[in-house]
């Protein structure tokens, strides 16, 4: 499908700089069927949900995955001069003490060179790939998670980060929870909305939830570059379902439950895990799935997600899931009556 068909004018003051509060304010617009668009609050979730079904939330946990480093002087370098400057945003584990990254300022890295991160964290640049981004070795024996902790910065999207710096408040606004494993360079921004008090009249209603693991990488970030869907190429992200949570999934369906996954990272390891007959079995490994619209659905029957961006691939998704027109014409009611958008933004319910 052509690109530009997902594609449409978004102000920018619609893109949430921090999220509501208290968290589970924000607002809901309800797509159900064929049924009339509905504005509400996500504290009225239970009301739009039924006794039996499943929410299904992504327990990783946002890691400080952003750093800025020097790379060390090389003999072509001005004479005098230091090393250049070099970002990193890493976003994907590829061995106990390698992560793939992105690199800003690539043009001045080349495989062998080291860079220095601060706080006594360097790592070695090795296997540039075709994208641009270098596989990065970090040196000492300390666990890397320690490592980040000392130099790292929580990675806001680049669309709240040219806005305004990171601070103090994002360590907790950016992390659900649900948090628990260790491993993301993006939230699953759609479970932020979620607090104890939500949670316990969901079960009140009979409306259980559980948890799958999905390493959330920074390519979630990346624009769709080219004209048509079937030229882009999504990044590998690693992800877990256990058999006893495949086995609850299979379970809630048998009983005429409904599986609803709580963002677009939930919805695409339920869909990768999922077979011809919608049967849930046992991951572990790596997921590039690409939704667009044309694909049946097996594993879930609804979502709870946030408001996407222009031409990306999560508009692409709850246009499959939804219809392309209807999710245009939704988006459009959100725009017009202040719906926020993206990461910190509002959340919509959609129900085929």
């Amino acid at each position: 499908m052509k690109v530009e068909l997902f594609d449409f004018e978004l102000p920018n003051e619609r893109i949430a700089l921090r999220p509501a509060s208290p968290r589970d304010s924000a607002r809901l617009l309800v797509l159900e069927g064929a049924a009339e668009t509905r504005d509400a609050c996500v504290g009225d979730l239970p009301s739009f949900l039924r006794k039996g079904d499943l929410l299904v939330f992504n327990d990783t946990r946002v890691i400080p995955a952003q750093l800025e480093g020097r790379r060390a002087a090389r003999d072509d370098d001005a004479a005098g001069g230091s090393g250049a400057s070099i970002g990193a945003t890493l976003h994907k584990r590829e061995g106990p003490r390698r992560w793939r990254a992105f690199i800003r300022n690539a043009k001045r890295l080349r495989e062998g060179d080291s860079i220095d991160f601060g706080a006594d964290v360097t790592a070695l640049a090795s296997d540039r790939a075709e994208d641009g981004s270098f596989a990065l070795d970090f040196a000492g024996d300390e666990p890397v998670e320690l490592l980040l902790e000392r130099c790292g910065h929580m990675p806001l999207p680049p669309y709240i980060a040219s806005k305004r710096p990171t601070d103090a408040r994002d360590a907790d606004d950016y992390q659900t929870m649900f948090a628990s494993e260790p491993g993301a360079v993006a939230a699953p921004t759609a479970a932020l909305h979620f607090t104890p008090a939500l949670l316990a009249s969901l079960d009140a209603a009979g409306i259980g939830h559980t948890t799958l693991t999905l390493h959330v990488g920074a390519g979630t970030f990346l624009p769709v570059k080219a004209d048509d869907t079937d030229a882009h190429r999504m990044h590998a992200e690693w992800g877990r379902i256990d058999s006893a949570t495949a086995e609850r999934l299979n379970a809630v369906r048998a009983a005429g439950g409904r599986v609803i996954a709580v963002g677009t990272t939930s919805l695409r390891l339920i869909e990768s895990a999922a077979d011809a007959d919608g049967s849930i079995a046992p991951f572990e490994g790596d997921t590039a799935i690409f939704i667009t619209p044309g694909y049946r659905f097996k594993g879930i029957d609804g979502l709870v997600t946030n408001f996407h961006l222009p031409r990306s691939t999560l508009f692409m998704l709850v246009s499959a899931l939804m219809g392309l027109e209807r999710m245009q014409a939704a988006y459009a009611h959100a725009i017009a009556s202040g719906y926020r958008f993206y990461s910190y933004g509002d959340a919509s319910l959609l129900l085929p």
